[in-house]
């Protein structure tokens, strides 16, 4: 069943007529259109879009993110329509994929995004809702440093607990040590010279 996104907007603006939700178009060949929501609605959204008959989204297949230095460039993706635009500077995105088990329908596709890149980076955890997103909210701390408030279990998934910084952002510079790199070689190594200096055993 082919997914119809501006009933599921209207079913949630009745159900949740103080929530903030914008349809945002995809201009691209898939037309994958979207929801942005706002962060202070999300859990009450995933909620809603799980539990109320006729949706019935029940499984959260994926969640992601992405980092956008310029914000603005965030519409380009996803288009509003007539409801406001991206905030000045940059942000971090989250991006969810639903599918309904029950309907066989989706992706629904979902957005939240944080106040700046910088200082305010809090999204509501979904856990609550979907355990399927446990681990991969940790995955998204640890790459982009979204701090998801109510995670049973926010600490990094892939890198080690000492590692500085995300290496997803796009303004991420790689260290030259690599200290932690047992066998450096190619442009690791050249890095690793310049680093220790030939003498240096590395």
């Amino acid at each position: 069943m082919s997914l119809e996104i501006e009933p599921i907007v209207a079913r949630l603006r009745e159900a949740l007529p103080t929530a903030g939700i914008s349809l945002r178009k995809n201009p691209g060949p898939s037309g994958q259109h979207s929801l942005l929501i706002d962060s202070a609605s999300l859990i009450d959204v995933c909620r809603t879009l799980r539990d109320t008959p006729g949706l019935e989204f029940d499984f959260l297949s994926n969640v992601t993110g992405v980092d956008w230095p310029v914000a603005a460039k965030a519409d380009t993706i996803a288009i509003p329509e007539g409801e406001g635009t991206a905030p000045t500077g940059g942000m971090l995105e989250v991006v969810y994929h639903l599918y309904s088990t029950t309907l066989r329908t989706g992706p629904l596709v979902l957005r939240a995004r944080t106040v700046d890149r910088e200082k305010q980076v809090q999204i509501p955890s979904v856990v609550s809702v979907f355990r399927s997103a446990e681990l991969q909210e940790r995955e998204i701390f640890d790459l982009y440093g979204v701090i998801f408030t109510g995670h049973p279990d926010l600490r990094r998934i892939l890198m080690w607990d000492e590692f500085v910084d995300h290496p997803m952002r796009k303004d991420y510079v790689a260290p030259d040590d690599y200290e932690y790199e047992p066998t450096p070689h190619e442009a690791v190594l050249e890095k690793a010279k310049k680093h220790y200096g030939e003498r240096q055993k590395i």
